[in-house]
């Protein structure tokens, strides 16, 4: 993949007056046509997200990304491929730190998704999927605008506390359940082979540094 790709793609967009996402989601859903879910698309594509190293849980700003399947193409299929695989690893990644909440204590089954990647329905289907969690969008997508109205209003006196501002002020838009059988397999699967290309870094790092 290189720059023809995403050219054709910015320049279809433009002509469209819509966003590079939207059509990219939209083709996702296109080859998809035929199998039982569209996930199934990065059988053999696998991102590990972490070019700008990793916060959670590894705390190591060293990590850097890794792709794993990547074929000589340059259509806007592949780059459409290869986007729907770094949503994916973007969502393993969510449930990397979910699964070692959980493993302390906690009981996390419900995301709050707010912002600009809440208002993209495949990567909240995708996150929803890969965490086994619901997804939760409000009805106000922008919580720091929203969060800024509602202390105005306390500011203001027209509410009498944060509290009552947020109950008058927010609600539930839609939820998003995750799907089950063979997505839940998929994902686990999925899941493993995120696990495994962060541990193969690990082990890639180990055995350069043994080589001097």
């Amino acid at each position: 993949m290189g720059f023809s790709d995403e050219l054709e793609l910015r320049e279809q967009a433009d002509a469209a007056g819509t966003h590079v996402y939207e059509l990219l989601n939209a083709r996702v859903a296109d080859l998809a046509i035929g199998l039982p879910f569209a996930a199934m698309l990065t059988r053999e594509l696998h991102v590990l997200p972490d070019d700008h190293g990793n916060r959670s849980t590894g705390a190591d700003p060293s990590l850097r990304g890794m792709v794993s399947g990547l074929r000589m193409s340059d259509t806007v299929d592949s780059l459409a491929l290869l986007y729907l695989a770094t949503v994916q690893a973007l969502a393993h990644g969510t449930r990397h730190v979910l699964d070692e909440m959980n493993a302390h204590g906690h009981h996390i089954h419900t995301l709050v998704a707010t912002g600009g990647d809440a208002k993209n329905p495949l990567f909240v289907r995708e996150h929803a999927n890969a965490a086994g969690c619901r997804i939760v969008l409000p009805r106000e997508p922008d919580a720091v605008l929203l969060g800024a109205a509602m202390l105005g209003a306390v500011a203001s006196g027209h509410m009498a506390s944060v509290v009552e501002a947020m109950a008058a002020m927010s609600g539930t838009d839609r939820v998003i359940e995750p799907s089950g059988g063979a997505v839940v397999r998929y994902h686990e699967a999925k899941h493993r082979v995120f696990v495994r290309m962060y541990e193969d870094q690990m082990t890639y790092r180990a055995m350069m540094e043994a080589g001097g």
